[in-house]
């Protein structure tokens, strides 16, 4: 695939919105009840490191992204074998998404429709994004953000306004003791904050190379505290028992503003703003599986938008009901994430600095 290179705002944009994503559609580090803010801190802070990791993968090599990376410094076999268990994965994600998104529709808008009519024109349309290539995504990114922080704002103003909000739902502090959150970090790392190792693939794009690493840093924690502050205003609202029982959570929430019986069925701008981080976060996994698939097999890029479109809608089906497709989620597939959003960034880190140790050597030798 042609690298065409992209401005830091469209950039930004897009990192910002595939943070948010799907997030904010459940309640993250449930089990923590009241604490599940303390969990969010814990996790970002552990996700600020993976980032700071990924950041200087790239700064050591600025022109290749993931998939050439693994081939260069792991070698060709195992270098295929890592950029196929990364495109892999990115495609899955990408079919948990499109099942969030198909499921939210059906619960939401279109109950009389059925779930596979909803889920095969979503990823019609996000494939004929996909198309397009990353630069198109960006630029689309850059003009929804005002949109989705102006609608946010106003969905937190009212639910503060009508005076949903209740403080001493937060109440006591670590009444089960530290273990419940400890239990629930992991999780939370690997989604949402590690899957930031997707950005990889495209940090070569970027026109403002020196920007990159203090802007991204500035949106992280951005985003990171808008995170902890959603998730946490679920347990002020519903109360930590029912916010972490309850499907979508926030939605539960949206629904009870109503003010001079004017502002009502929120819950549809909420919607709305879903539907806009979903899209995103699926088109740009969507977009690594791709470029995954031409990386390795050295073909042209829209040639694999079309059989990963079909992966994608195939794997979203994978689970028989809403319920198994969570518990699948979170019960099984996160205990795994730590290897590719951990384990293989470190090895390749390692193997890079070897080379450059080993290449500064001989530069060193040959001077002499």
């Amino acid at each position: 695939m042609e690298i065409k290179k992209c401005r830091l705002p469209e950039f930004i944009s897009s990192f910002a919105l595939f943070e948010v994503g799907s997030t904010t559609l459940f309640q993250i580090g449930a089990e923590a009840k009241q604490d599940a803010w303390l969990v969010l801190l814990l996790a970002a802070l552990a996700g600020l490191l993976l980032l700071l990791l990924h950041l200087t993968i790239h700064h050591l090599d600025p022109q290749r992204d993931l998939f050439e990376l693994c081939q260069l410094y792991f070698g060709k076999v195992a270098g295929t074998l890592a950029g196929s268990i990364f495109a892999a994965y990115f495609a899955y994600e990408a079919s948990r998404n499109l099942r969030d998104l198909g499921e939210l529709a059906s619960y939401v808008l279109l109950n009389r429709t059925p779930i596979v009519v909803i889920m095969l024109i979503a990823v019609m349309v996000i494939a004929n994004s996909v198309r397009y290539g990353p630069r198109v995504v960006f630029l689309s990114c850059l003009v929804m953000i005002p949109f989705i922080i102006i609608s946010y704002l106003v969905l937190v103003s009212m639910i503060a306004g009508v005076g949903l909000i209740h403080f001493e739902n937060m109440l006591p502090v670590l009444e089960n003791g530290l273990q419940p959150v400890m239990k629930n970090v992991p999780n939370v790392i690997s989604f949402p904050f590690g899957q930031t190792v997707l950005f990889l693939v495209f940090f070569p794009m970027i026109h403002q190379e020196g920007s990159l690493r203090r802007s991204i840093l500035i949106t992280y924690g951005i985003t990171a505290l808008f995170l902890l502050l959603i998730n946490q205003m679920n347990v002020l609202v519903l109360g930590p028992k029912l916010a972490e029982t309850v499907t979508f959570p926030l939605l539960q929430v949206v629904q009870q503003i109503e003010l001079v019986e004017v502002f009502e069925r929120m819950d549809i701008l909420f919607v709305l703003v879903l539907f806009i981080g979903l899209g995103t976060k699926l088109v740009l996994f969507y977009i690594g599986a791709v470029v995954g698939g031409s990386r390795i097999t050295g073909t042209s890029y829209k040639k694999w938008v079309i059989p990963f479109g079909i992966a994608v809608l195939g794997m979203s089906f994978a689970s028989p009901n809403f319920t198994h497709h969570l518990w699948v989620g979170i019960d099984l597939v996160l205990k795994w994430y730590p290897l590719i959003q951990v384990g293989l960034p470190v090895m390749l880190i390692i193997l890079m600095l070897i080379s450059k140790n080993k290449r500064g050597g001989e530069e060193e030798r040959q001077i002499a």
